[in-house]
């Protein structure tokens, strides 16, 4: 019964809304940095464009102080899982089992590092479906999210008064 009376929660009150401008901008820097990286897929003909990034994009310009969304744990977030969902691939084959562990190993891998960015969660998902080869490491994941970073980077400078990034290392 103890367990049930939980799943009704603590009951708390809505977090408070961000400003208009805060809404708005974090919104105009999701486009920034998402048109950022599909062009440079145009132009590069390098797929870069990894579904997770949008996602990333909503802690990067709408949460840009938590540490969820700092830089180093953008880059090595999304590196780390796509790093254990090609591994788990390759070693355990397409299973649902394996798809499972492969998720569950990028979160302890994650914590472990102090690395954790929740959208980079999926990308072993993303392997698994799609099946990509080990050039998925650097296409898209290492150079995508790098390029999201230097577009956070800058518009996050530009638009607040706060620094971006809280720290790098």
């Amino acid at each position: 019964m103890k367990f049930l009376v939980k799943l009704a929660g603590d009951g708390a009150a809505l977090p408070a809304m961000a400003s208009r401008t805060s809404i708005l901008l974090a919104g105009l820097g999701g486009f920034l940095a998402i048109a950022t990286v599909a062009a440079f897929t145009d132009y590069t003909a390098s797929a870069l464009l990894l579904g997770s990034f949008g996602a990333s994009c909503v802690l990067v310009f709408g949460y840009p102080d938590v540490p969820f969304s700092q830089p180093r744990n953008v880059v090595a977030g999304h590196f780390i899982s796509s790093l254990t969902g090609l591994v788990s691939l390759a070693v355990f084959g397409a299973h649902w089992w394996a798809v499972a562990l492969a998720v569950s190993l990028a979160i302890v891998l994650m914590m472990l590092t102090r690395t954790v960015h929740p959208p980079a969660g999926s990308n072993p998902v993303i392997i698994f479906l799609t099946q990509p080869a080990w050039g998925f490491l650097l296409f898209p994941t290492l150079i995508g999210a790098v390029v999201l970073v230097v577009v956070a980077l800058i518009y996050n400078n530009a638009t607040r008064t706060a620094k971006w990034p809280k720290y790098w290392f």
